[in-house]
């Protein structure tokens, strides 16, 4: 695996959730395998799960690794090309990645969509500037559309909590007071719709996410229908994707106070079928869900964190075989 962005870069998904169970009783089987390997974690964006996970990940695996903030004691990069640099960034990415890439064997990259122009955030700008200019695998550490490696960590938890072969899972939609991007809904949507599972999204009307990672997957504007009956309730914000709106891209559609109704709270759990909740984390308690839910026996929030070392040691793993 020379890249991993997309649940399809991963292969067969029964194969990658068997490794994973198997790291996960042996998480230093692989140890020698990184052994004199460099990882280098270069985060655009704050991290507290993606940065630790991730490095413990490549720990578990016999490698160095080097953390970059690029917000923090490196110089400020430019990204966009044939800009006159007259502001405050004293590097461009072109030279920046060259260099990175010489003190390294693989690099993960980390960067939020900026949620203003969305040609450039779904076109993946920054992470493939990677792709071309570094010359090592690169993989997702959450971009402009996608987290797989939070998404592959979902999945592991539904595969070691599901009560029955083909489980009802719901995305739901939640209020927020800040315009988030559609990297993790996209992503668990995207995987989803490739596992064994009955799959259904939930959101008011306008943020419809990309028909690309919507898939196969039921849509159902109405809450609490979307719920009856579900194992799994995933939840999370976004703001809108653009696409019924292309013009309101990356913003909030209504102030959210309109839509406290969808915060996940008792009302919503009680037509599940005792379902699981759970959110990647950080959460905003009694705006995406309710203390009640979150600190309740089915809540999988701790659980499905841990197991992002897990999906992470998978997938650095696979990078170095191929190496």
């Amino acid at each position: 695996m020379k890249s991993f962005l997309n649940v399809k870069d991963l292969g067969d998904l029964k194969q990658a959730l068997d490794e994973a169970s198997e790291i996960k009783k042996d998480r230093y089987k692989y140890c020698e395998l990184g052994k004199n390997k460099t990882c280098l974690l270069v985060f655009f964006n704050n991290s507290l799960r993606t940065r630790l996970s991730t490095q413990k990940a490549a720990q578990n695996l016999g490698m160095n690794v080097i953390v970059l903030d690029v917000n923090a004691g490196a110089w400020k990069l430019e990204t966009e090309r044939g800009v006159v640099m007259d502001s405050d960034k004293s590097e461009h990415l072109l030279e920046a990645i060259p260099v990175m890439s010489s003190y390294c064997d693989i690099i993960g990259i980390r960067s939020f969509a900026g949620l203003k122009d969305r040609d450039y955030d779904y076109a993946e700008t920054v992470y493939h500037q990677f792709v071309k200019h570094s010359g090592r695998p690169i993989f997702a550490m959450e971009t402009a559309t996608v987290h797989p490696l939070q998404a592959f960590a979902d999945l592991i938890t539904i595969e070691e909590h599901k009560q029955k072969a083909r489980p009802k899972v719901v995305l739901t939609w939640a209020p927020h007071p800040k315009a988030l991007p559609q990297a993790v809904p996209n992503s668990f949507a995207e995987w989803m719709n490739e596992a064994d599972v009955d799959f259904v999204i939930t959101h008011p009307e306008g943020y419809e996410l990309d028909p690309q990672f919507v898939g196969n997957a039921q849509v159902e504007y109405d809450q609490m229908k979307a719920f009856e009956g579900a194992d799994f309730i995933y939840a999370k914000n976004w703001s809108c994707p653009g696409v019924t709106r292309p013009e309101q891209y990356g913003e909030i559609l209504e102030d959210y106070h309109k839509w406290l109704s969808w915060t996940v709270g008792a009302r919503q759990m009680a037509v599940t079928n005792n379902g699981k909740f759970m959110h990647c984390l950080p959460v905003r308690r009694n705006m995406i869900v309710t203390d009640e839910v979150i600190e309740s026996p089915n809540s999988l929030v701790i659980p499905e964190a841990a197991n992002r070392e897990i999906s992470a040691t998978v997938v650095l793993k696979r990078i170095l075989e191929s190496l």
